[in-house]
């Protein structure tokens, strides 16, 4: 389900150490999630045109574990971080709202 410069992840030690440093943006998916699949191609983009920021990929059904943790119990859910620590985030589709949070970070 990745576009652009997002990479999927699957293991929690893989996503620990991708979000501990800069700054980074976590999409929290489902693959049965309608509103997951119609915002993706805008976050590809979004990928693309923020080269300094990492973003990531999780499916909620394989990293269970970490969507816990993190107290994610909706999809979409975008989690921003910088530096290892979160800083924001957006719950559902509202790509405005998160290109705002990623210039933030990205600055």
């Amino acid at each position: 389900m990745s576009h652009g410069k997002v990479t999927e992840i699957d293991n929690q030690v893989i996503f620990k150490a991708l979000t501990s440093s800069g700054p980074v943006v976590v999409d929290f998916f489902a693959t049965w999630c309608g509103p997951c699949k119609a915002v993706a191609p805008v976050v590809g983009k979004l990928s693309e045109q923020y080269q300094n920021v990492r973003f990531i990929q999780v499916d909620v059904d394989k990293l269970q574990s970490v969507a816990r943790e993190l107290g994610v119990n909706a999809m979409p859910t975008f989690v921003v971080f910088k530096d290892g620590k979160e800083v924001n985030r957006v719950v559902g589709g509202d790509m405005k709202k998160l290109e705002a949070q990623i210039k933030e970070i990205s600055a």
